[in-house]
């Protein structure tokens, strides 16, 4: 596989009928996709290239040279598979036509040969809050932690109530959010691999959009109690990252349950700054007295996060995710290399960028753990992508699950295409760290969070490790957002950026017409990142659309 990103190159056309526009990744590749609106039909010229055989709809390739049946089809200088039967040059290559070639294996990969480091970027701030531990949000929200689903009704009337009644007397509150999960009783508690949801939820709870301000909502019958989630003198059994063999685990976990004194009213202390309100307490009778508890210990930490003010904070002080969902083969060729682009210029800066989806960079390791910056991060990647391949061996899922049939419509044929075109969100420096599912990020510069692809588990997985600005790119197109973190959406391809205009930020799509370059477009969000992180709205967050918290649970249900 190439070490370095590839790099576009195109031929355009002015009639779409007759003369086709295509872009083909790389000198080698012996296929193309289409760029033109609508696709292109038999007898299309493509500059260059061969006459069209058969339509070729957008995003999808076509041959440029006759492909037997057995050829190795190459995008990206890369076998994304081979012919299943004779391919013509000018014919459609689709998922039916290629067999998808088997997985990379995770012994004899290419030891760390990283590139250079970056050179320094600096003169470039934000307008962030500064929290006690050191680290910076980009929101100013109040955020409510459940213990258990069963709280969830309960929850949503406080927030409703605390929008309404209490939200408007404190301005400098950006909002309050729910942080409802599927998680808390029900489950093996105290299976290995239990702790990876525990401590998702407790470290999402210290997101720094949060202030410090720590409050739980607990049923009081439930597994996963108060202070199991956040234990206030715990004895780790495992420090964070480590990984345990024998019984294919990692992750911090905690020694038994703690005692903490109750507070009046059903309020319980959770540690500094934190509070619990517990709705099974004796003292709560009725409804509208679990309510009142939450509202009255909501209102200390909104007089306490009122208090917080914006000011200058470098770019280091960013923790971005960087994610793409809906994805199709335009992602590769605009919006994943401006992503990568921006990810350069904020590692540069002193951010920390993470960059994740284990199936999604899984064929792509051997370029992982190349740039790698020591021994101990490629041995971290491999052990990483070793611990999910055997996931899902259990689950008994093949590589080709990962597809969507939306990603095919998109012209994808299969994971090692929609592989290649993922990992250039990372850029082209260095790997720095990785951490596991639901560890928080402790270091600057690039790193590779191992989770999931699920857009929804990523980004909870995000911002439990830390994530204050979130960039997501689709190509198929997504409402997606969070309440907890704003999310910047790009979009790959032109047309998705009018149709969706009031929902995309940015059209990467210019890149595949000529009207930008890879690189202006990845200023531009350099610079959208930003005003975002200094308070500009993005569209989820003027619409309001906020997908739920996933919470990975590998561990069984009870």
């Amino acid at each position: 596989m190439t070490q370095d990103p590839p790099i576009p190159s195109g031929s355009t056309g002015t009639n779409a009928n007759r003369t086709g526009s295509s872009i083909r990744m790389h000198p080698a590749d012996n296929v193309a996709i289409v760029v033109n609106d609508g696709g292109l039909q038999p007898g299309a010229v493509l500059a260059d290239g061969p006459v069209l055989v058969e339509r070729v709809p957008q995003g999808h390739k076509v041959a440029l040279t006759d492909l037997p049946a057995g050829s190795a089809v190459r995008r990206y200088n890369v076998v994304i598979g081979h012919t299943a039967v004779d391919i013509a040059a000018g014919a459609w290559v689709n998922e039916q036509r290629l067999v998808m070639p088997g997985a990379v294996s995770l012994e004899g990969l290419p030891a760390p040969q990283p590139p250079a480091e970056l050179p320094p970027l600096t003169g470039h701030t934000f307008q962030g809050y500064r929290n006690a531990d050191g680290s910076v949000g980009t929101r100013n929200l109040l955020a409510i932690t459940t213990t258990v689903q069963c709280v969830a009704g309960v929850l949503e009337v406080a927030v409703e109530r605390i929008k309404a009644e209490l939200l408007p007397q404190y301005p400098n509150v950006d909002g309050v959010v729910g942080l409802e999960h599927t998680y808390g009783c029900g489950v093996a508690i105290d299976a290995p691999d239990a702790i990876i949801p525990i401590r998702t939820v407790r470290n999402i709870a210290s997101n720094p959009n949060f202030g410090g301000e720590v409050m739980v909502l607990s049923l009081g019958c439930e597994k996963l109690q108060p202070e199991r989630l956040f234990p206030p003198n715990a004895i780790p059994i495992k420090s964070e990252g480590e990984f345990d063999p024998s019984s294919n685990a990692r992750g911090t976990g905690f020694a038994g349950p703690l005692g903490v004194p109750p507070l009046p009213g059903g309020v319980t202390r959770s540690g500094a700054g934190g509070s619990t309100v517990m709705l099974q307490d004796e003292k709560h009778v009725g409804f509208m007295s679990m309510i009142d508890s939450i509202l009255t210990q909501a209102r200390v930490h909104l007089e306490r996060l009122n208090r917080r003010q914006r000011e200058t904070c470098p770019v280091s002080d960013l923790v971005v995710g960087v994610q793409c969902g809906g994805s199709d083969a335009f992602s590769g060729v605009t919006a994943n290399p401006a992503v990568g682009f921006a990810t350069d210029l904020l590692v540069r800066a002193g951010a920390t960028v993470m960059f994740s989806e284990n199936t999604e960079v899984r064929d792509a390791v051997d370029q992982l753990t190349r740039r790698a910056a020591t021994p101990e991060v490629a041995a971290a990647i491999v052990r990483e992508l070793g611990w999910y391949d055997a996931y899902l061996a259990r689950g008994q899922a093949d590589r080709s699950a990962n597809t969507t049939p939306g990603n095919k419509k998109g012209g994808l044929s299969n994971i090692v295409e929609k592989a290649m075109g993922s990992i250039v969100k990372s850029g082209t420096g260095p790997i720095h760290g990785v951490i596991g599912p639901g560890e928080k990020v402790r270091q600057k510069g690039l790193i590779f969070a191992a989770t999931p692809a699920s857009d929804f588990i990523c980004g909870t997985l995000q911002l439990a490790a830390g994530m204050n600005l979130h960039v997501f790119t689709t190509g198929r197109g997504t409402p997606y957002g969070l309440a907890e973190c704003p999310v910047i959406k790009v979009a790959t391809r032109d047309d998705l950026a009018r149709r969706w205009h009031d929902l995309m930020d940015l059209n990467a799509g210019r890149i595949a017409s000529g009207e930008a370059s890879i690189e202006d477009v990845g200023h531009e969000l350099f610079q959208l990142m930003l005003d975002v992180a200094s308070g500009q709205r993005t569209w989820a967050e003027r619409w309001k659309l906020h997908n739920a918290l996933v919470l990975f649970n590998p561990a069984p249900i009870t």
